[in-house]
């Protein structure tokens, strides 16, 4: 089992700039491939960002590629998603996920591949 937990997030202006964070315990973070998924009010949730266990792969939706990074620090348990150049389209409950990994180099997209997960924490950008 590990435990999930999303900060950063907040109400900002379109253009402006907010890093979130997961921080995880209960088990070795090394083990797991983290992602980071969002969820609009009457929209299914989506896929955002993922990283491998090795940090060497990243994954990005096309409507976030150039403007979000992710990155991880394995000493600190914890996983950011550092979103630039935020949008109106971008406000939603931002949720971070986490899969036990075999293979250190694989990034999982899909929902159903993550068991685990965060309460969300909300990102509200106006336009």
């Amino acid at each position: 089992q590990v435990q999930l937990v999303e900060s950063g997030g907040g109400l900002v202006q379109a253009g402006a700039s907010l890093r979130l964070s997961c921080a995880a315990s209960g088990r070795t973070f090394i083990n797991f491939a983290m992602g980071w998924f969002r969820q609009a009010p009457g929209k299914e949730r989506e896929f955002v960002s993922g990283i491998s266990r090795n940090s060497v792969i990243t994954d990005f939706a096309n409507s976030v590629k150039g403007r979000f990074t992710i990155s991880r620090d394995n000493a600190k348990n914890t996983v950011f998603l550092q979103m630039d150049s935020l949008k109106p389209e971008d406000t939603a409950v931002y949720y971070c996920a986490a899969r036990v990994g075999a293979n250190p180099a694989y990034v999982a997209a899909k929902e159903s591949e993550y068991p685990y997960w965060g309460q969300g924490t909300q990102v509200t950008v106006s336009s």
